[in-house]
């Protein structure tokens, strides 16, 4: 009888993992920047020399459901329990794909309206939803995670705030109008061609350097490419050539410093997953990157505008509906690999995130593990405690060198959004996911609960979200009353201002602001980028 062959070791991502790691593995290359203390250039150690005993991480949950009253609600909820900041979340359904709720594609699944963000097609929604909320003082996420919606969602937001007499110049947020959710993760049905909306981005990136500096524009959520299948140093390469198509459109432009858009676009978004020392190391990795990236590229010295600064959330991917009170512990081990990492703030998946959107109490269970790491493990005291170690400096410059490679790899295809006109990133990350099944399937990799340690002895504990019954309903009645209610001259003319400056080259924000004070809804908006851009072709994918 002889030994099956020896189990192979590697991280998620696939790169080989050796039994133990001295001084000799880390690359010559690398090694000279080990010492570097935390908050000096290139910032692998952490972009601020004392971390968070200067400030803690900010706790940010993504939430919203149903009316605009119910994801109101559950914000204060939540800002109650200790959120220190806010992400909105729009109506999918009618957000992603810019429809009104009478829109006939919104009329075939209205039952699922409301379930996966709050339904707000117009300023009217918003500021139900914004209501008593202390916008002026709280880092508030406006929504508008996707492209062709952000305009909508940013304008409205900064338009309740300007009715509330707030300064823009003053107000503290962020936006994100992401590529890699509809266009890689879960493509939408119509959605603008990626040239479009990469002018759409730039002209919100001017906007916000002219009238709100305190606002991050973009944020690039490779969170969204990781959870679609992309390995980590996939998801490293490809935000940052995200982030290139950005900076050089600026630069072409040549209408605001290459630093304030660099500035801009120095606010990104990673997806944190259960290879906890890889992940830890991917963080540490993407602050070097950036930095290297603006000087070489760029030539940019400003060292505030090279750190980078990252936002994380645990992977829904990760959490499984088999015995979902494991998925407390993935999301304790996904957030301490986050912060050992040093990241800037962090939202937990719920714990039935793969049962529903989290319940109530789902959402205080991810904000109390983030309360007990900060409060009760000392994590705080010391900046950058991986740093040092062989192995997690070997990983970061792996990790490093195989981002770089990604990256030119994307580079020489034509760029990020040429790789998503093409499906040659899909294919990228469809790959990796039949890899990932095939191993599970294999019992090569264990999911506990899942394929192995199935029996549950408790199977029924949890209570689950309620739903939503009314959202589209309340919804059709908002709309039909806006349309009654509002001064039609103001929002025909709104509209035609805004078609105008689509077809034109002025940024679109100034009028995307007044349409939205107009009462002109996210349909009336969409039709327009239908009208004047088309649809994007969704390429086919070959693996």
């Amino acid at each position: 009888m002889t030994d099956g062959p020896a189990r192979i070791y590697k991280t998620q991502s696939g790169i080989p993992l050796k039994a133990s790691y001295s001084a000799k593995d880390i690359p010559d290359w690398y090694k000279a920047d080990v010492d570097i203390s935390p908050g000096q250039l290139p910032y692998q150690r952490g972009a601020f020399s004392e971390g968070y005993r200067s400030k803690a991480w900010r706790i940010f949950q993504l939430s919203g459901f149903g009316k605009p009253e119910d994801e109101n609600e559950r914000i204060k909820f939540l800002l109650a329990q200790g959120e220190t900041g806010f992400l909105m979340e729009h109506d999918r359904n009618t957000a992603d794909h810019m429809y009104n709720v009478d829109h006939p594609e919104v009329l075939a699944r209205k039952e699922d309206v409301g379930l996966t963000g709050a339904v707000m097609q117009s300023v009217r929604d918003m500021d139900i939803c914004l209501k008593d909320l202390p916008i002026e003082t709280t880092f508030g996420h406006a929504g508008g995670a996707v492209v062709q919606h952000a305009p909508f969602a940013l304008a409205g937001y900064w338009t309740i705030a300007k009715r509330r007499g707030i300064d823009l110049s003053k107000l503290p947020g962020t936006g994100q109008s992401d590529f890699f959710l509809t266009y890689l993760g879960c493509v939408t049905k119509q959605q603008i061609p990626t040239a479009a909306g990469l002018r759409f981005n730039a002209d919100i990136i001017e906007f916000c350097d002219q009238h709100l500096p305190r606002w991050v524009p973009v944020s690039i959520a490779g969170y969204n490419g990781a959870d679609t299948g992309l390995n980590a140093y996939q998801e490293l390469g490809s935000l940052f050539a995200n982030a290139v198509e950005y900076l050089d459109e600026i630069k072409r432009r040549g209408t605001i410093p290459i630093e304030s858009a660099a500035k801009a676009c120095g606010g990104v978004s990673f997806r944190l997953s259960m290879d906890i020392f890889e992940e830890a190391s991917k963080i540490r990795a993407a602050r070097r990157m950036w930095s290297d990236l603006l000087e070489r590229r760029y030539g940019i010295t400003n060292t505030k505008v090279r750190q980078l600064r990252v936002h994380c959330v645990t992977s829904g991917s990760n959490m499984t509906y088999q015995q979902p009170m494991n998925n407390i512990v993935r999301g304790t081990v996904m957030a301490l690999a986050g912060i050992l990492g040093g990241i800037q703030s962090l939202g937990v998946s719920g714990y039935d995130e793969a049962l529903s959107i989290p319940s109530e109490h789902a959402h205080q269970m991810s904000l109390r593990i983030q309360q007990v790491l900060q409060h009760e493990t000392n994590i705080v005291a010391v900046t950058d405690p991986l740093g040092g170690s062989y192995y997690v400096e070997s990983l970061t410059a792996d990790l490093i060198e195989r981002s770089w490679a990604f990256f030119d790899q994307i580079e020489a295809q034509g760029g990020f959004l040429e790789t998503l006109n093409t499906g040659w990133l899909h294919a990228q990350a469809h790959e990796n996911q039949l890899d990932d099944f095939a191993l599970q399937g294999t019992g090569e990799k264990i999911i506990v609960g899942v394929n192995d340690f199935r029996e549950d002895i408790s199977p029924f504990e949890i209570d689950g979200f309620r739903g939503v019954n009314d959202a589209f309903d309340v919804a059709t009645e908002r709309l039909a009353d806006l349309r009654r209610t509002r001064a039609e001259r103001p929002a025909a003319d709104a509209l035609k201002a805004l078609e105008r400056a689509c077809k034109g080259t002025d940024n679109i924000m100034p009028v995307m602001m007044e349409a939205l004070a107009a009462d002109v809804t996210v349909g009336e908006i969409g039709d327009i980028w239908r009208n004047v851009y088309g649809d994007w072709a969704t390429p086919e994918i070959t693996i």
